[in-house]
């Protein structure tokens, strides 16, 4: 499935992952931990950024896409329980949600996607207005779409309390959004705070923000 260019939202029933789950793989090769912030869809690209509301309560939840399924008629996705407990149905096992992409690429860009050297570039703040970082930060993903991309940064920011940028780039012909969180004067620092953002975002990195 290509990245989307059009705004993306279902609505629909959510379950979440027995406890037999709990250290399998899942369809991308990566292991399913229940604390961990991901789900299964059954076509959205791995590596994909979808923001959960639960409509009984507007409880909401960021996940990321890394497995296949639920494959149960009038099911749209299957939660990792620790995102089923913040949306607060782990005791009546389902609830209805609407799913909204946030963002999503073909794959997550691998060590050769960090290789391209951006032709244009530019960083922006949680409002959009453009800023100049210095330091260092914690990059969880670089995609090549941006549906509500700043909506999702906002998420991020209220929940690990740490400035998060959009770094806007292209590359190849190509427009990138890489999506970095925290400004820390130190590298040691900023590998601290990416071993907190790997058990939600296992692939991110530490990056130094270009002068």
């Amino acid at each position: 499935m290509e990245a989307q260019n059009k705004p993306f939202t279902q609505t629909g029933q959510a379950s979440f992952y027995a406890d037999k789950f709990e250290g399998r793989k899942t369809a991308n090769g990566e292991i399913y931990y229940h604390i961990r912030k991901t789900a299964a869809h059954p076509d959205l690209p791995f590596g994909s950024v979808v923001k959960v509301t639960r409509l009984d309560n507007n409880k909401f939840v960021v996940v990321r896409i890394n497995d296949r399924g639920p494959f149960v008629a009038n099911r749209i996705i299957d939660l990792s329980k620790s995102a089923a407990e913040e949306l607060g149905f782990v005791d009546q096992g389902l609830a209805r949600v609407k799913i909204e992409l946030i963002a999503s690429t073909d794959e997550l860009p691998g060590k050769d996607a960090e290789k391209e050297t951006p032709e244009k570039s530019g960083y922006y703040k949680v409002n959009a207005q453009k800023t100049s970082p210095t330091g260092y930060g914690v990059q969880i993903g670089s995609f090549r779409a941006n549906e509500n991309l700043l909506q999702s940064a906002e998420h991020l920011q209220t929940k690990y309390h740490k400035p998060v940028y959009v770094e806007i780039a292209e590359a190849d012909g190509q427009k990138l959004f890489r999506v970095i969180v925290g400004g820390f004067p130190t590298r040691n620092e900023a590998r601290k705070f990416n071993a907190v953002l790997a058990k939600d975002f296992p692939d991110c990195f530490v990056v130094t923000f270009k002068e």
